[in-house]
């Protein structure tokens, strides 16, 4: 069985690769790597909201959804990031009510949205952090290693077909460096493109 990965909410950052759409960063929990995932702009602010302990004057469809589990006796025992396909992650509430175990399929953003309302952990899978994680290793940048200029040039280039995959990995390693997560989501996803063709 892939082994499980602990997950903590690092950050929302706004996405210049997709307009009106946000990137939710997780860090694995006794790790390096970091996993970015796209999501829309009203689940950013519901989780955003979550996140600063901000209390809205009637509840959000998350808040309701906390509010029916409270009522019903049900705990969210975590929620579980299990696959990537099609350019989309996939999840799952792993809920528990009168011992009972009940698995339900949902939306990556909803779910962490959830989560955070529920005090629960959020999990991945070593397979889905190998291939779609971003590896941040942090280094300490001295005055004799500046990044150079033309990489930065390169770096902000919309289409990266006409690079060559060493170029592309250059490139993912210096918007790692930068924690620069969005661009480094986009050269990621081009690598493994390349190196997976359907």
């Amino acid at each position: 069985m892939d082994k499980k990965i602990k997950l903590s909410i690092l950050g929302i950052s706004y996405s210049q690769v997709q307009p009106g759409a946000y990137a939710l960063i997780f860090s694995e929990e006794n790790g390096i790597r970091r996993l970015p995932i796209v999501i829309g702009t009203p689940e950013a602010q519901s989780i955003a909201i979550a996140i600063e302990n901000i209390k809205p004057p009637r509840p959000l469809s998350h808040d309701l959804l906390n509010n029916i589990f409270i009522e019903l006796g049900i705990q969210l025992v975590e929620v579980y990031i299990y696959k990537f396909e099609d350019g989309a992650f996939f999840s799952e509430l792993v809920l528990k009510q009168n011992d009972k175990e009940i698995r339900i399929d949902s939306r990556t953003s909803d779910a962490v949205a959830i989560s955070i309302r529920t005090n629960s952990p959020i999990y991945t899978n070593e397979t889905i952090m190998r291939e779609m994680g971003v590896v941040f290793e942090e280094e300490i940048v001295t005055e004799e290693e500046p990044v150079e200029e033309a990489e930065e040039e390169e770096f902000n280039q919309d289409d990266l077909s006409n690079l060559r995959l060493d170029e592309l990995k250059k490139l993912l390693d210096i918007a790692v460096k930068n924690e620069n997560y969005e661009e480094a989501t986009r050269l990621r996803d081009e690598i493994n493109s390349r190196n997976n063709p359907s």
